[in-house]
């Protein structure tokens, strides 16, 4: 493994795509500004030109790289596996430690997510100002809840990971995922110390030191061998690549106890409840880190057909534009990109959108849809209790 060059970029990696464009049509910043260089093809051989030909990374190379959305979709495309999100992970980071993007707010901002409380206590606050219309409806804010419910462990089979923003912002989801997950007879732990935030969001924003020492943090914070069960898909995605992104045995092991709530509900419907199918019609919308990262955008369909109608998007999963942070540091590009998947959903009929990532949840619902997670969805439908624990 050759790594070399200013971005220090795995020379294999890099050299993988030829530039064949079967990526284009997946890429949503290419969809909505028809730019060669906003694309995967275009992104990879300004890499190239700067780590082995020692271009200088000037103002045009560090916009275009800040201004890819990560969702991985050319990876799906991609006939030779080329590694886009590895390569954009690595360049970010190295453009991070530059100081060329991520400015010092956003640093804090970030920092803040390892620090739970921190972070329950500034949602609260935020819920308030949002009651005394302090908070613009622009920013697309979701109505944050004054009282969050009580998330409490009922057994040892299986750990829960709730995260930072989602726990603080959509608790009710994990309550709802909690009382799935024992109505098939399990009993669900809870990370313990440590364990709030995967590091997804600073990896994004090329701060790979912080997005190593919480992935340690998280690691320690659920010991043993039991499966782990992530209801993000972006915490999920971040939670299978910590081998890759700490290179250990241990971070590899990690890794492979993890799965998406859907994986691991779809392994067990015959577990829960059936009950008569709700008439709803629901259209399906993958987050990217569940369809392109972690590929387990089936399960979704698997658990959420068994209650109610599913109907698919015409966009062949293109992004919404959420990208973690993105639609608030990339606020036009994101809209644009949302009104793509805006336009499919209203062809689709539907009058729900599934979403199984709470920065889509939030993007979409910002636009008007009604957006839920499917779990919430299938909660309702199997009357599961809800209440606080």
């Amino acid at each position: 493994m050759a790594i070399a060059g200013r971005l220090g970029l795995v020379d294999e990696d890099l050299n993988t795509c030829v530039g064949c464009g079967l990526c284009l049509p997946h890429c949503p910043t290419y969809r909505v500004s028809g730019e060669e260089a906003a694309s995967p093809r275009g992104r990879i051989a300004a890499m190239r030109d700067v780590q082995w030909g020692g271009q200088t990374i000037d103002a045009e190379f560090v916009g275009f790289m800040d201004a890819c959305v990560q969702c991985r979709g050319c990876e799906t495309a991609c006939p030779s596996g080329v590694p886009f999100g590895h390569l954009m992970e690595a360049t970010r980071e190295t453009l991070a430690s530059e100081h060329r993007t991520t400015s010092r707010l956003e640093r804090v901002g970030y920092r803040v997510l390892g620090h739970h409380r921190l972070v329950l206590a500034g949602s609260t606050l935020l819920a308030l100002a949002q009651r005394l219309r302090f908070v613009p409806k622009r920013l697309g804010l979701p109505r944050i809840a004054l009282r969050r419910p009580k998330l409490v462990a009922s057994g040892s089979d299986v750990y829960l990971f709730t995260g930072c923003v989602m726990d603080a912002w959509q608790r009710e989801t994990h309550v709802a995922v909690m009382r799935l997950m024992e109505a098939t007879g399990s009993g669900v732990a809870l990370a313990g110390h440590g364990g709030a935030c995967c590091g997804a969001l600073h990896l994004h924003a090329g701060l790979g030191a912080q997005a190593r020492s919480l992935a340690e943090r998280v690691m320690e914070s659920m010991p043993g061998e039991q499966e782990i069960v992530v209801d993000s898909a972006g915490c999920g995605a971040a939670l299978k690549e910590y081998g890759h992104l700490l290179g250990t045995v241990e971070a590899k092991a990690f890794s492979a106890r993890v799965r998406d709530v859907h994986e691991w509900l779809a392994s067990r419907l015959d577990r829960l409840p059936l009950v008569t199918r709700s008439s709803a019609v629901v259209a399906v919308q993958d987050p990217c880190h569940l369809r392109h990262a972690q590929r387990a955008h089936l399960a979704v369909r698997t658990v959420l057909s068994r209650y109610v109608n599913i109907v698919e998007l015409d966009d062949e999963g293109l992004c919404c534009g959420a990208g973690g942070a993105y639609a608030t540091t990339h606020r036009e590009t994101a809209t644009l990109i949302r009104d793509r998947k805006v336009a499919s959903v209203e062809r689709s009929g539907a009058t729900v959108v599934a979403s199984a990532n709470p920065g889509c949840v939030m993007h979409l619902a910002a636009a008007g849809l009604m957006v839920r997670h499917p779990c919430d969805i299938v909660a309702d439908v199997v009357g599961v209790n809800r209440r606080e624990a």
